[in-house]
């Protein structure tokens, strides 16, 4: 099964030049979902880690299933003010604004190896900050998996650079 058949092509959302790849199509096809969860625990079994991460919102539809498959901790990584205990936070930059996002302070333990799982990656921001906050948790990033790379916004390669593990499952252009 081709995962690309299955992402729609939205151009100019949310602004102008963006061409934005939605997953929406993918998560409605109960083949084409359950391709993409196999494929991920597929990848995931080939790291070592102690508890799933994911970024707010769309990577919560994988990470939750892949966390019951594998009988991980699931850690959510969410916008600001959304997280009722203690966090921590990190602010960043996206292609089209500026965020923040947050983690539970008791989330994660000294040591930990999080495989941070999302939708997509294109210029590397927000999964930058996610690193972030696992790492002033005590933890350290096993691996980032996302279901879509924008190959040619360099954010993988970004991470890549900076010594995490990278996989993805498909790849588009950014634009």
């Amino acid at each position: 099964m081709n995962l690309k058949d299955f992402i729609r092509s939205i151009p100019d959302y949310p602004k102008k030049g963006i061409l934005f790849r939605d997953i929406t199509t993918l998560i409605k096809d109960e083949k084409a979902f359950s391709e993409t969860i196999d494929q991920i625990v597929e990848k995931s079994k080939k790291v070592e880690f102690s508890k799933i991460a994911a970024i707010e919102s769309r990577g919560f539809v994988f990470a939750s299933a892949v966390s019951y498959i594998l009988k991980k901790p699931f850690i959510m990584l969410r916008k600001k003010n959304k997280l009722p205990a203690d966090v921590h936070s990190v602010d960043f930059e996206l292609e089209y604004g500026t965020a923040t996002i947050e983690v539970h302070k008791d989330s994660i333990s000294k040591d930990d190896k999080v495989l941070v799982i999302d939708d997509l990656i294109a210029t590397g921001g927000t999964a930058e900050a996610a690193a972030k906050l696992i790492e002033i948790s005590g933890g350290n990033v096993a691996c980032f998996m996302f279901v879509i790379n924008l190959f040619d916004l360099n954010g993988s390669d970004n991470l890549i650079k900076k010594g995490y593990k990278v996989e993805n499952l498909i790849e588009f252009p950014g634009h």
